[in-house]
């Protein structure tokens, strides 16, 4: 098994005994697009324990061109992300135990997720799940490591609770949300420029070189040509409701959970039950197809085509619809076809 990882133990901040760490550890990566790829294939190749997945989504044909994992054919078959990534993680290092988990995240999920993690991937794209990880990263004690990009840019930034601000406080004085890749598009180099900068982070808090942690938010143009960082040191908040003296955490609260969102600038509306179910996937193929339209299905959704419309029903209760951005429209065509 060394020679496996001979190179990275010739590498001296690592050596056999950060080799011997890694091979402990637990990491949580939340999201498998672009950027939870190719962190879970760096982590995986590299030696990794544990792998956690959590991911709601599933591969689509628009995904292959950066989202490292799939296949043409994950995305005919429409294969859930967390399922198709684990897969080939297990083809990559069979010795690497990966768990894949299809899910939106809540903070409940968070809470489950955590046991014996340590270190969490922000790979999301949206920041209601960012600050959910944010504030249980800080209650628990666990650091992670935020990752963003966007067209030809990309930053990073790695949070360590007690230590470092968190992005409840980074967020008072940095604007960090705007274009999606959905809506000003997306090129490969800068993911895996973002990639490169969290997973070397990732090792580096893996194998307890903690010295070497970069304490500063780094972000990048490719195309522009243009690369910064930013102190971030001073901006730690004392009355930080996430970080502060006296935190509240209030991204875990249940008030603060989305039930119905437009994903992401892709004419999709996610509309998800107030509790989780357990959908019968077999009973929804026999009911939609007394309907008519086109019914495709695998053991973990099923894809239900209506005039000019795409539903995609999952085993925890919830849908995506495909074709609208409207959330009022999404739900009467929700009711439309459940009745």
């Amino acid at each position: 098994m060394l020679e496996r990882y001979s190179r990275q133990i010739l590498f001296d901040p690592i050596g056999e005994k950060g080799q011997e760490a890694l091979s402990q550890k637990h990491v949580l990566i939340i999201g498998a697009g672009a950027l939870g790829t190719g962190n879970a294939e760096i982590l995986a190749r590299a030696g990794v324990g544990q792998i956690t997945i959590a991911d709601r989504d599933y591969v689509e044909e628009s995904n292959l061109q950066r989202q490292q994992l799939y296949t043409e054919q994950h995305a005919l078959n429409h294969v859930p992300k967390a399922i198709a990534a684990k897969n080939r993680l297990q083809e990559i290092n069979s010795s690497v135990e990966i768990d894949a988990h299809i899910m939106d995240v809540t903070p409940e999920d968070m809470e489950q997720l955590l046991n014996g993690v340590d270190l969490i991937i922000d790979a999301t794209d949206n920041f209601d799940i960012r600050f959910m990880i944010n504030d249980v990263a800080e209650k628990h004690r666990i650091p992670w490591i935020y990752g963003g990009c966007v067209s030809s840019y990309g930053l990073s930034y790695t949070i360590i609770p007690g230590k470092t601000p968190c992005l409840n406080c980074l967020l008072q004085t940095i604007p960090l949300g705007g274009a999606t890749c959905d809506t000003v598009g997306v090129i490969a180099p800068a993911v895996h420029m973002v990639v490169a900068y969290q997973t070397a982070e990732a090792l580096k808090v893996l194998t307890d070189n903690h010295d070497s942690l970069r304490h500063k938010l780094v972000y990048f143009d490719l195309w522009k040509n243009e690369q910064s960082s930013i102190d971030v040191s001073q901006m730690k908040q004392d009355d930080c409701a996430s970080c502060g003296q006296h935190p509240t955490y209030p991204y875990l609260s249940y008030h603060n959970q989305t039930k119905t969102t437009v994903l992401c600038g892709r004419d999709t509306v996610q509309i998800r039950p107030p509790q989780k179910v357990n959908r019968n996937l077999d009973e929804l193929v026999h009911f939609l197809n007394r309907k008519g339209g086109k019914v495709e299905h695998n053991p973990f959704l099923v894809s239900y085509s209506y005039n000019d419309n795409r539903m995609v029903f999952f085993k925890d209760g919830r849908v995506l619809i495909h074709g609208i951005s409207d959330i009022k429209e999404a739900k009467k065509l929700y009711h439309q076809i459940l009745g």
